[in-house]
């Protein structure tokens, strides 16, 4: 067995056709080692005698910048050698994706796609089933619980998602996909590989605008497979075992800061689930809580709520109704967007957290709690603030248009969340303030650190 069954999904029935190779279209898992639906198209072009085709489509997408393409082709780069070298023909195009693909599938037997949850991701699937000239298969690699498997509703916390799928994470991490030889070498195959556009800036960008401050990330993470597996070899020795004890303190270098990788899938979760649990440790279950519990339960939202997961509608109602309640509130700050953006407001430590996320490409996951309720509460529309907080998250996390960060600003709206006690502005969504934070931790020397 290449893959567990519950990772397939039938897109476009019917027997492989006559054609010139197996195509995998990799967009979501753009990484060539523990990559199944890598391996699963592999088997099908060992299979089938064909030669095998990998084929990344550099496409549009909302509120990517430069920065998000050059990390992007940096990992597609180490990906694109990696596949060349295994006798794949990695072959890279710029345009529409599922147009693109479908295109290319007039010359294959078999297509292969991995998957992705998001609406556009969903969307670009489902049409290229429809416009293939042959079967389509989706490999979920993304989860190390596969998504629609872990469970088939809208769960309501993580409470109820972890009740079903942490008995079954051990089984899934210990899962090692087979890499499949391949019988026929597709370096041959007359395509162009578009190796040129992995030299460019990629593309096409949002426009930068006066304001803007995607010129100043420039403390990011090296993008690719190997930088990440190093990354997270180095938190294995150094940084697991502290992991539950740290990773809540922004002057501590306590997380893995794996979520670039992950959102780019540069990285296996079923690799870093397989990981720690063979290491094991005093930080060993709470890492696999935030990765397995909470990070797909933020895939859970955008598969079981695809038309409103980012969407101000698509919180639950009695955050929308309390936060209606009390929108007219006085509040005693009011900034707008420019102003969140600029880092232009009274409070140092939320001025940190802007400033890390532009410089870093993220915040740290405790001080985007905070970030996150302080914008609900110094702006005047707690819907304008939503938009506020997604659109900051989506243009300057390096992570951002994730399942993961639209999980997190959600539920600093009421997402996955109780109600609490009532209080202005915030109605009964939970509130936090700054002396929250000086009690956990320094919060000065983490305000002085990104000032």
């Amino acid at each position: 067995m290449i893959v567990e069954p519950e990772r397939l999904s039938v897109l476009k029935p019917g027997p492989p056709g006559r054609g010139d190779f197996v195509l995998y279209w990799m967009q979501h898992a753009q990484r060539a080692r523990e990559n199944p639906a890598l391996e699963y198209a592999a088997s099908e072009a060992a299979r089938l005698r064909l030669p095998l085709a990998v084929l990344f489509v550099l496409a549009p997408y909302p509120s990517a910048t430069a920065v998000h393409y050059r990390f992007l082709l940096g990992g597609l780069a180490e990906t694109a050698r990696a596949l060349e070298a295994r006798g794949a023909r990695f072959i890279l195009r710029r345009g529409e994706s599922p147009k693109v693909a479908a295109e290319l599938s007039r010359r294959a037997a078999l297509a292969v796609c991995d998957a992705g949850w998001t609406r556009p991701e969903l969307a670009w699937r489902r049409e290229f089933a429809e416009r293939s000239a042959c079967p389509v298969i989706r490999v979920d690699g993304d989860a190390v619980v596969p998504v629609e498997a872990a469970s088939d509703k809208l769960e309501w916390s993580a409470f109820t998602l972890r009740r079903k799928i942490e008995g079954a994470v051990p089984a899934y991490a210990a899962r090692i996909p087979p890499v499949v030889e391949l019988r026929r070498d597709a370096r041959g195959l007359d395509l162009d590989g578009g190796a040129e556009l992995l030299r460019t800036e990629g593309g096409p960008l949002r426009p930068e605008y006066p304001g803007d401050r995607v010129p100043e990330q420039t403390a990011l993470p090296p993008p690719g497979e190997e930088a990440a597996r190093t990354r997270f070899d180095t938190f294995l020795n150094t940084g697991l075992d502290r992991y539950d004890a740290d990773r809540n303190d922004p002057t501590l270098d306590g997380t893995s800061g794996m979520s670039p990788y992950l959102h780019f899938g540069q990285v296996s979760p079923v690799l870093l689930a397989r990981k720690v649990l063979e290491r094991g440790g005093a930080g060993a279950a709470s890492f696999i809580e935030q990765l397995t519990v909470r990070r797909e339960l933020s895939l859970n939202l955008v598969r079981f709520l695809p038309d409103a997961y980012d969407r101000w509608e698509g919180l639950p109602d009695w955050a929308r109704r309390t936060l209606r309640d009390a929108a007219g509130d006085k509040r005693d700050y009011l900034y707008s967007r420019s102003d969140f953006e600029a880092a232009r407001t009274h409070d140092p430590y939320w001025n940190a957290a802007q400033n890390q996320l532009v410089r870093s490409g993220s915040i740290h996951n405790y001080m985007r709690m905070y970030w996150g309720k302080k914008i609900l509460e110094w702006s005047a529309d707690p819907r304008e603030a939503y938009g506020t907080a997604l659109y900051l998250n989506d243009r300057y996390a390096l992570d951002g248009r994730d399942p993961n960060g639209y999980a997190g600003v959600a539920w600093c709206f009421g997402r996955h969340d109780r109600p609490w006690a009532g209080r202005a502005v915030f109605g009964t969504v939970r509130y936090m303030n700054a002396a929250g934070l000086r009690r956990k931790f320094d919060a000065d020397v983490y305000a002085k650190a990104w000032a």
